[in-house]
């Protein structure tokens, strides 16, 4: 057994996986509806090591994880909260009984703004990939409206002064990638930063993508509204921050 692991209650793993209040999990336990090894399982007593334990739970096959930590690729069109106001939320995009263990986006993007988002259950994980002691990088891909003059990628190095903030906001490195886009690093994580330092320079971004969050990269084969496991949160910062 490996450091960490878990053995629980079959009825707690269900509950802690999402798949409803205690009292649903003894019902689904009680109608046969939970499976191990395809075997009915109606024994929620029985005990398992709950970290990679295969399940199929109505249905549904389902791996388990103690800790939820996702990489998903976001579309446009959905807001990062779990109480959206216009649009509809990134957490349809998951299955229910993620959803239901609560699991959140580590920080946001606007909804206009695609790619690489991290959500999770752990509060204190989120903290640490957030908090701006870590200089965990974020790399984005933008596309402007008209043509760059020049100078953007150095100036915006140098740091450009916002309207509402006296500290001058600083990417971390910014690079041009063709005559109307650049890719720019950002370790700090101001509201909607990018569009608003492209236009202190007179710039309006038309396309957002983020590529990159710490360590880890967008996945190639990851479509926009899908996701996937992440196993090894410390792989995030695994990295040293740019500069």
């Amino acid at each position: 057994m490996s450091p960490g692991a878990r053995t629980q209650r079959l009825d707690q793993i269900l509950f802690a996986q999402g798949f409803g209040s205690r009292r649903e999990c003894a019902g689904l336990l009680r109608a046969g509806l939970v499976r191990l090894d395809g075997q009915v399982c109606s024994d929620g007593a029985s005990t398992h090591l709950s970290q990679g334990l295969a399940l199929e739970v109505d249905g549904l096959p389902w791996v388990c994880h103690d800790l939820a930590l996702l990489l998903l690729h976001k579309p446009a069109g959905y807001e990062c909260s779990q109480k959206p106001s216009a649009w509809p939320s990134v957490m349809l995009l998951l299955p229910p009984p993620l959803r239901q263990r609560g699991v959140q986006s580590v920080g946001r993007l606007d909804v206009d703004t695609t790619g690489l988002l991290l959500l999770t259950d752990d509060g204190g994980l989120i903290h640490r990939l957030t908090s701006p002691k870590r200089q965990l990088a974020k790399v984005y891909e933008l596309s402007l409206a008209d043509a760059l003059g020049g100078d953007e990628a150095a100036r915006l190095c140098a740091g450009v002064l916002l309207d509402d903030d006296p500290r001058p906001a600083v990417a971390a490195d910014c690079q041009a990638t063709g005559s109307h886009s650049l890719r720019m690093s950002l370790t700090e994580g101001r509201y909607h930063q990018v569009k608003r330092m492209l236009g202190a320079l007179g710039h309006r971004v038309t396309a957002l993508h983020r590529s990159q969050f710490g360590a880890l990269h967008l996945p190639a084969d990851l479509l926009p509204g899908q996701w996937r496991w992440l196993v090894d949160a410390e792989a995030v910062w695994a990295a040293p921050a740019p500069g």
